[in-house]
């Protein structure tokens, strides 16, 4: 997660969407003041800073029902005021409302059936690579981002949900217009060696493993017009 007090806006990290090369390339371009938070594991480019501090957790406690009470004190204890997958609403209750209103707030979704088959990839090689598609299918533990950039509500947070599939394009739009030299390219593809298999997602998914994804995620289909 990134805040920009030199370019004012505001990163929401999502998983599987290149979130860590986003933050990489931003990293590099954000001021002294501005906060960076940590990635696992470190790449040498990036720089976090400025990320540990306190807030008031009242507003969150009373209306964040997406974290329990004793994660926002565990945070306040260790003064981990922003982390790496922080949500939008915990941003806005712990940021000064007047930045949060005023800075340019995005986020990178993506189709669910490819982001499903991206996230089985790194989990299966971080664990090993016994298990089967089919196993981390119904293992049910999936890659869901949309608590991430909405409200408890479904609301969105965020100003532009940027597509993963059109990503170059989108991120040369937001760049260029709060100030953001961009030649087209990160420079940096983050996690990105774990999926050996290339072939189109559309020709590994079975007919059922298609349905229950369809159905898992039918929010964001939804929101973002997603079709296999």
């Amino acid at each position: 997660m990134i805040i920009s007090h030199k370019y004012k806006f505001i990163f929401i990290k999502t998983a599987k969407t290149a979130g860590t090369s986003i933050e990489v390339f931003l990293s590099k371009n954000c001021g002294g003041d501005d906060v960076v938070t940590p990635i696992w594991p470190h790449i040498d480019s990036h720089c976090a800073r400025n990320y540990r501090g306190v807030w008031n957790p009242i507003p969150e406690i009373i209306h964040n029902r997406a974290r329990d009470i004793r994660a926002t004190f565990d945070d306040l204890r260790d003064r981990k005021k922003y982390y790496n997958h922080i949500s939008a609403l915990s941003v806005r209750q712990r940021i000064p409302r007047k930045i949060w209103d005023s800075y340019f707030k995005f986020c990178v979704e993506r189709n669910p059936w490819d982001k499903t088959l991206s996230h089985y990839y790194m989990e299966n090689d971080r664990s090993g690579g016994c298990t089967s598609f089919d196993e981390y299918i119904q293992r049910a533990k999936f890659c869901i981002n949309l608590p991430s950039y909405t409200d408890a509500d479904g609301r969105l947070l965020v100003d532009k949900v940027v597509k993963y599939e059109s990503l170059a394009d989108e991120l040369g739009i937001i760049f260029g217009e709060v100030g953001i030299p961009f030649n087209g390219s990160l420079g940096v593809s983050a996690k990105s060696d774990h999926r050996k298999d290339r072939r189109p997602y559309q020709e590994v998914y079975t007919i059922a493993q298609r349905a229950i994804i369809e159905k898992v995620f039918s929010k964001e289909i939804q929101m973002h017009g997603y079709v296999f």
